[in-house]
């Protein structure tokens, strides 16, 4: 079974930094696209940033473009979202998410299979 957990969630003041990580489990890591997913209070699930199986390649939202960095380490299983120069806007439980399907970039929900349960982060203004 697959599983995503998430985390290095918490408060932070605007413009600081917070680097969240997702550790998977259940499957061979390095043949699978990692992305991540936001929702904030009201608000519909928007996608965030996603890399490559091989960590070569990297998406992001125009919102996060020069401010977050998507990065992995395939031996240790985990994928890093690190997040700079924080606004209030980006407050939001962030979901680590993946496909099940092997080589798919995870940059929208109809070829996401599998969602961590989140990690909250609150920027104070």
């Amino acid at each position: 079974q697959v599983q995503l957990v998430e985390s290095g969630g918490g408060l932070v003041q605007t413009g600081g930094s917070l680097r969240l990580s997702c550790t998977a489990s259940g499957r061979i890591f390095g043949q699978y696209g990692m992305g991540w997913f936001r929702q904030a209070p009201g608000k519909e699930r928007e996608f965030v940033a996603a890399v490559s199986w091989s960590g070569l390649s990297r998406y992001y939202a125009d919102s996060v473009e020069g401010r977050f960095t998507t990065s992995r380490d395939n031996a240790k299983n985990t994928v890093y979202l690190q997040m700079n120069s924080l606004t209030p806007e980006d407050t939001a439980v962030y979901h680590c998410v993946s496909p099940s399907k092997t080589y798919v970039i995870p940059r929208t929900t109809e070829v996401i299979d599998y969602w961590g349960k989140g990690t909250l982060v609150t920027v104070s203004s």
